[in-house]
């Protein structure tokens, strides 16, 4: 039983892909509430967002669907997927997006999903079909989908962790791919010629000071005090973070 919808897009807050698809929801699923979980994820990279997924979607409250839109491919040849995994749906392209959630989850079931709308624009797959298709798991309705592997979800051979910036948050905090539980305490990191040292928290370090550490996601984070990571170190998505053994 599906009690909630999430979604998950690079569309932008304010952007009228967003707005029509919560309103097409609305007519779809008018007793089921839709959060906007993220909005703001790097344009055309599922290949970064794959790895934010699973922490965002961590600690959340199960039998939450996640409509999650990254997809540069769309209307091509790429395929669509719907995953149940611990107790959730995600609903997307198979592009990569959902590829750590597939690997992560303890149960999974993954469908490639064959069937299409009367109605499918060719380039806002968002509301015209993975709407649709939300609707129709919360409904226990029936579509066409073949059972597929874990191996078979593009991105299934892309690495367990990723020491790159995944995501710039509004405060210019740079979010990494990499699970901070992981890593010890005393790895420093090298990004930009400048070497990074952990501590626990903001008020840890000092006053316009560098520093990594574990963030409300569970995710490597780096990070100024009351400054901004990303003009101070003048990098973006993408980057790559090298780790320093101590």
């Amino acid at each position: 039983m599906i009690e909630r919808i999430a979604l998950v897009t690079d569309f932008a807050t304010g952007s009228p892909y967003l707005g029509q698809m919560k309103l097409y929801l609305s007519g779809l699923l008018p007793r089921i509430p839709v959060i906007e979980l993220v909005s703001d994820l790097v344009p055309f990279r599922p290949d970064l967002a794959a790895y934010l997924l699973p922490a965002l979607a961590r600690d959340m409250p199960v039998r939450t669907l996640y409509i999650c839109v990254v997809d540069p491919g769309v209307g091509g040849d790429r395929g669509v997927l719907a995953v149940e995994a611990d107790g959730d749906w995600y609903v997307g392209p198979d592009n990569g997006l959902l590829a750590l959630v597939v690997r992560r989850a303890k149960q999974v079931e993954i469908l490639q999903v064959n069937w299409r709308p009367e109605h499918l624009s060719d380039s806002f797959h968002g509301r015209d079909l993975f709407c649709p298709l939300a609707a129709k798991l919360s409904k226990r309705g029936a579509f066409n989908s073949v059972r597929v592997s874990r191996n078979s979800v593009s991105g299934s051979d892309w690495p367990d962790e990723l020491p790159n910036v995944i995501y710039v948050d509004r405060y210019g905090n740079l979010i990494t791919g990499l699970r901070a539980s992981g890593l010890d305490k005393a790895v420093r990191l090298r990004v930009s010629g400048r070497e990074i040292f952990y501590a626990r928290t903001f008020c840890e370090a000092p006053l316009g000071k560098l520093f990594w550490y574990e963030d409300s996601f569970g995710l490597v984070e780096l990070s100024v005090n009351q400054g901004d990571a990303d003009r101070t170190l003048g990098i973006g998505p993408g980057e790559q973070i090298e780790l320093l053994k101590p």
